[in-house]
């Protein structure tokens, strides 16, 4: 029985959301030094491209489940 329990908090320890971020801590460099502007440029085009990509999968799967509806 303790070792069952003994695995179920690992487990749940182990799988953490935090654990999982991939999101850079920009907070460790000075506000005005060039590495916080370059690592803030980052994670704003990295976040922009990620939304983008999500659109046009969602404007492509609208498009295919309207269309699909058409021929029926």
């Amino acid at each position: 029985m303790k070792n069952l329990i003994f695995i179920v908090i690992l487990f749940s320890l182990s799988f953490n959301t935090f654990s999982f971020s991939n999101e850079t801590d920009c907070n460790e460099f000075k506000k005005l030094s060039v590495n916080y502007m370059k690592c803030k440029a980052n994670s704003v085009k990295k976040k922009a491209i990620s939304k983008t990509k999500n659109f046009v999968e969602d404007t492509k799967d609208f498009q295919k489940k309207e269309w699909s509806k058409e021929e029926n």
